[in-house]
């Protein structure tokens, strides 16, 4: 007889955005997510036996999302999504865990005139603040955050060589390439007791990440690479060593090629090697590179 193995349900793709007004300065401040919220507990007869008393339903979750944008802080996420979470398994009894998913769209304050305008923002790339957050009854709050698709590019400073070579190798070996990439990262907070561990110091959320930023960045820029792993592997190094809150960190590259356009058939023109100006940016395939650095001792919790 077939039983039901896991379960969870609850709201995708809430699209909530809250500004701040400072009434003193006139300056607003803008918030704009995409939240996710999952509930997991005694519900397995809502789908074995169509008993629907122990469901919340979906509309409720995306209310209670709109809500709680309201009477709390969004900004760090991360405090938001704990507030969200412990909500959902405190007024209902008979949820046990809340899964809550926090996508923040990037908005840049407009400079006009050498000044920063007070209401008026830009969206200056697609790159994203995330926040998974799992927050369990009599466990904890369980926090990933983490930066997706922060697109960048070098011209050079980058090689690859000195890999395997077989009967199946085309690729040449290379000393100075275009490098370009989406960074995707992530850092895994150590567990937090409850909610009022995440309020205390909740400054760190913000501070991390604009520190892992700032790693990604400079790695990416300064490191002569010898390989995609290899730069990875660097990044992960400092933010650990820049968060001793942070107990684990995860990065996924894909290799975005720019190929060297032979133009030498049209009158000897020389775009290769050293004369290389024009490249031809590939889409598809493209190399993926992902790991996970980790520090060498157990989780522990935050008190």
């Amino acid at each position: 007889m077939p039983v039901l193995a896991s379960a969870r349900y609850g709201k995708d793709n809430v699209r909530v955005y809250k500004v701040h007004k400072d009434e003193k300065t006139g300056v607003h401040t803008v918030f704009e997510m995409t939240v996710c919220a999952l509930l997991e507990g005694e519900i397995e007869t809502s789908y074995t036996t169509a008993d629907n008393s122990v469901v919340v339903a979906t509309d409720s979750i995306k209310n209670t999302i709109y809500i709680k944008a309201k009477e709390h802080p969004v900004d760090p996420p991360e405090l938001y999504a704990s507030y969200l979470g412990q909500h959902f398994i405190d007024t209902y009894s008979h949820i046990t865990t809340a899964h809550i998913k926090v996508v923040q769209h990037r908005w840049t304050r407009m400079v006009i005139d050498g000044e920063p305008h007070a209401h008026s923002f830009y969206r200056d790339g697609e790159e994203k603040r995330i926040v998974e957050a799992t927050i369990t009854r009599g466990v904890g709050i369980d926090i990933k955050s983490g930066i997706v698709g922060l697109s960048v590019l070098k011209s050079t400073g980058s090689a690859f060589h000195g890999f395997v070579r077989d009967e199946y190798t085309t690729l040449p070996e290379v000393w100075d390439r275009i490098l370009s990439t989406d960074i995707d990262c992530s850092w895994t907070w150590k567990r937090f007791a409850d909610r009022a561990a995440v309020e205390n110091g909740v400054e760190r959320f913000n501070k991390a990440w604009e520190q892992a930023r700032t790693v990604l960045m400079r790695t990416f820029a300064n490191d002569y690479s010898a390989s995609v792993q290899n730069t990875m592997y660097k990044m992960a190094e400092e933010i650990l060593q820049l968060v001793p809150e942070v107990d684990k960190v995860g990065l996924s590259l894909p290799n975005k090629h720019y190929w060297e356009v032979d133009l030498s058939w049209h009158k000897g023109l020389k775009n290769t090697g050293k004369d290389a100006e024009v490249f031809a940016p590939q889409t598809n395939p493209n190399g993926l590179i992902k790991c996970e650095v980790a520090r060498d001792q157990t989780t522990v919790t935050v008190r």
